[in-house]
């Protein structure tokens, strides 16, 4: 593991760019962007307007290391470049931003009201080509949709046992259990969810670390005991629906919490905009995320 990019993702001062919109997410991206489904056709050409999206929004002045410390990619991005070099190497070289990569496949169905991941095949040999690619960390994601015990404590036993094998390759996990924001018992999930990521860390060999990703609690600071842990790395939030005005303005309220936002990052930008409005736009977006952030 690089240890100068540990560093920055223990004790830097910003937030992590979500960029890692996938098939089902992105035709949504894409049209919130401005580019219409008419204007592609066929998986490969969405692919690349997703990508010249994010290509333009690593080249933006604004996307540095000196407010956005971390940049979660999509499998094919990590295979793409950006300014000429592969993804992750420009993105630590060029811009001083640790690359991570999402590993998950996607949701399996709903049960116990919860859905885990899909079995995620090939996943050593993705770990391996992560590693030859200058990647520093992963993230995978499943959604608690019910304060259910059973299928909570599934939901982060399922992350921790892949959360290690990510870590045998010298990996830093981002383990991502999503409670859903709109459900009426969202507190109560978030109670059952930090014990059993407790008893999950308990669990962990000791000077082993991982980070946590996390929908904004209902109750502020209700994740300090996560925060301050000893084998977390960092804990940071995902916006999970919220705007991004809201979730700044939770986020502010989280101490030590920092922001992983994907859609409340894109908020606003447009492929019809000149580069300078374009910009102008993500620079005040990263100035208002980052300010959220190192509250």
């Amino acid at each position: 593991m690089n240890e100068q990019q540990a560093q920055q993702m223990r004790t830097g001062q910003g937030f992590i760019a979500a960029l890692d919109q996938s098939g089902g997410s992105t035709p949504k991206a894409l049209r919130l962007y401005g580019v219409e489904e008419d204007a592609y056709s066929g998986e490969d050409e969405m692919f690349d307007r997703i990508h010249e999206m994010r290509a333009r929004i690593v080249a933006a002045p604004a996307f540095t290391g000196e407010k956005v410390i971390g940049a979660i990619l999509f499998e094919m991005t990590m295979d793409r470049e950006f300014g000429g070099k592969p993804a992750a190497k420009f993105l630590w070289e060029d811009k001083g931003v640790v690359p991570f990569l999402k590993v998950d496949q996607g949701l399996a169905g709903e049960e116990n009201d919860v859905q885990l991941m899909k079995p995620i095949g090939g996943l050593d040999a993705l770990l391996d080509r992560a590693v030859s690619k200058d990647i520093f960390g992963t993230k995978m994601r499943s959604v608690i949709g019910a304060a259910n015990a059973g299928g909570i404590k599934a939901i982060v036993e399922q992350q921790f046992e892949v959360g290690k094998q990510i870590l045998s390759h010298g990996l830093m996990p981002i383990l991502e259990p999503e409670v859903t924001i709109s459900i009426s018992d969202k507190a109560e999930a978030e109670a059952i969810l930090r014990d059993e990521i407790l008893n999950g860390l308990d669990a962990l060999p000791d000077g082993q670390e991982i980070m946590l990703k996390l929908s904004l609690p209902t109750e502020a600071d209700f994740y300090k005991p996560l925060i301050d842990h000893p084998k977390v790395m960092r804990v940071v939030a995902l916006s999970g629906g919220y705007s991004r005005d809201d979730a700044n303005a939770m986020l502010a309220d989280n101490h030590g919490m920092i922001a992983s936002f994907s859609r409340a990052l894109t908020e606003g930008l447009s492929a019809q905009q000149s580069d300078a409005e374009f910009n102008e736009t993500i620079a005040a977006t990263i100035d208002s995320i980052y300010r959220a952030s190192i509250t």
